[in-house]
């Protein structure tokens, strides 16, 4: 190892030196292993296996900072994903801001941790704040309402289930789940969401111990929102049967069609239940930056829960949720008090101990990235972004779905385009392959039983000509595959 790679950073001006000529030369690599716009180098999955696997796993001797990036920028870097690009459009997946990307280095290098406040104190304090002003943007009540960031949406919305569940079990049996494990009546409880609704609702169902069965698939219509008659007839049925519904869940976005569901319909069901209703907005919550759309997920303050994903339509790293709660003793279910780390006397004295409010116990400090991008963007800033990606979508939904060589079975009410080409299932799936071997990267999925190809439009540098120029090139691969 070289003896120029500093251990740790330090007050020392010869380590902040090196460290900062590391992070130039990392910045160089960066840059310097692409030279178009493409989105992915177009490398067999053979190929790349066999670059990776030479690389080595641990040498009895380091090789040093230098020797290790120049295996990365050789055979790791050209290879990367590059989410910036314009022909990167297949998941919910987006690219970063700057700022952001400067968050992260603050981040790394201090690596305080948000499970007590003496391992980030400013961190905790920041994190507590950012989740106030989240209450207030999606329109919770101030007065009762909390949250906490997450390392994902599937952690956020099994947060939300598992304190749907022990304040359900309260409510209704009188039975404290996190101090007497599961009640007798266990087995009858059940969760309502779209039939195309996340995974992660299986499972959170699956980790509860329910199980699978335990959650009942609504069917949708034909824009793929829940069909609100139809859940109340489950729910009479249900009952009926002798059945326990506790939660039902009001997607915000569904993965594939940006779908939003009536959640006031739902709310007025749950309500008639004794039900928790939860939004899983992971994708749709970035639609409240929106003057145009907003009102399209305006029911979201009508929930007991939220799901909100940072790293979606708000255009931040990779990981950063968080789920807010409208009454904040449901995440009372996640407290325990440790001697070594969370002492019921600091928090006396004032010193918030955040692990009390999550799954997790250490946490990266995420709440930094939303700071930074929210002031330096601003609400204005993020309007446009949000305005780009929805009007991006309607522009190629109005473009294929007036072609007779695509089918386009749902208009986009978000930013993402559901749509295949005439001619079959094995078509479509060949003009994706070519596509991602020419570097222009789009989604697979399936509806009605048909394979459908899939447009993710986040990338707010995508404009009218490049969706145009995709178009035509799908149509002349198709051209010469049929």
């Amino acid at each position: 190892m070289s003896a120029d790679d500093p251990l740790l950073l330090s007050e020392s001006k010869e380590v902040q030196e090196r460290f900062s000529e590391m992070i130039d030369e990392t910045l160089s690599a960066v840059f310097e292993s692409f030279s178009d716009d493409s989105a992915f180098s177009g490398i067999d999955p053979y190929e790349l296996r066999e670059k990776v696997n030479s690389l080595g796993f641990l040498p009895e001797k380091g090789k040093g900072f230098e020797a290790v990036l120049e295996d990365v920028k050789r055979d790791i870097l050209p290879h990367l994903l590059r989410t910036w690009s314009t022909k990167y459009m297949p998941h919910l997946h987006s690219p970063v801001l700057t700022e952001t990307i400067c968050s992260e280095l603050i981040i790394s290098c201090f690596n305080d941790s948000m499970d007590s406040w003496d391992q980030g104190p400013a961190a905790t304090e920041l994190e507590e704040s950012m989740v106030h002003g989240l209450v207030r943007l999606f329109g919770f009540p101030e007065e009762t309402s909390d949250g906490c960031f997450t390392s994902g949406g599937s952690q956020s919305n099994i947060s939300a289930i598992i304190a749907a569940r022990d304040w359900f079990c309260t409510e209704r049996f009188g039975w404290d789940v996190k101090m007497n494990g599961l009640p007798p009546e266990y087995s009858k409880l059940r969760i309502y969401t779209s039939e195309i609704s996340h995974f992660s609702m299986d499972k959170a169902s699956h980790i509860l111990g329910m199980g699978y069965a335990a959650v009942r698939k609504i069917p949708v219509d034909d824009r793929c929102r829940i069909d609100v008659d139809a859940f109340g007839r489950m729910l009479e049925e249900d009952v009926a049967a002798g059945l326990i519904p506790f939660c039902a869940v009001a997607t915000f976005g569904t993965t594939d069609f940006g779908s939003i569901d009536d959640a006031k319909g739902m709310r007025e069901l749950c309500d008639r239940y004794g039900m928790h209703l939860h939004a899983d907005a992971a994708y749709g919550s970035g639609l409240i930056m929106s003057e145009r759309y907003r009102e399209r997920i305006s029911a979201i303050a009508l929930c007991d829960s939220l799901t909100v994903d940072f790293h979606k339509m708000f255009l931040l790293p990779i990981s950063c949720s968080a789920i807010i709660v409208r009454d904040r003793e449901l995440l009372k279910c996640f407290e325990l008090h440790a001697d070594y780390l969370n002492r019921e006397e600091d928090e006396e004295d004032g010193y918030i101990n955040l692990v009390g409010k999550s799954m997790q116990t250490t946490r990266r400090f995420d709440a930094l990235k939303v700071y930074m991008a929210f002031q330096t963007r601003g609400s204005e800033g993020f309007g446009r972004i949000i305005d780009t990606a929805v009007g991006n979508a309607s522009y190629f939904y109005g473009r294929i779905s007036e072609d007779p060589a695509f089918i386009a079975p749902v208009e986009p009410e978000m930013s993402s385009v559901v749509f295949a080409l005439e001619g079959g299932d094995d078509l479509n799936k060949r003009v994706r392959r070519q596509l991602l071997s020419e570097g222009t990267v789009i989604g697979q999925t399936v509806k009605d039983g048909r394979v459908m190809l899939k447009f993710t439009l986040l990338n707010p540098n995508l404009g009218p000509s490049q969706i145009d120029g995709i178009i035509a090139r799908i149509k002349e691969i198709g051209a010469g595959l049929s």
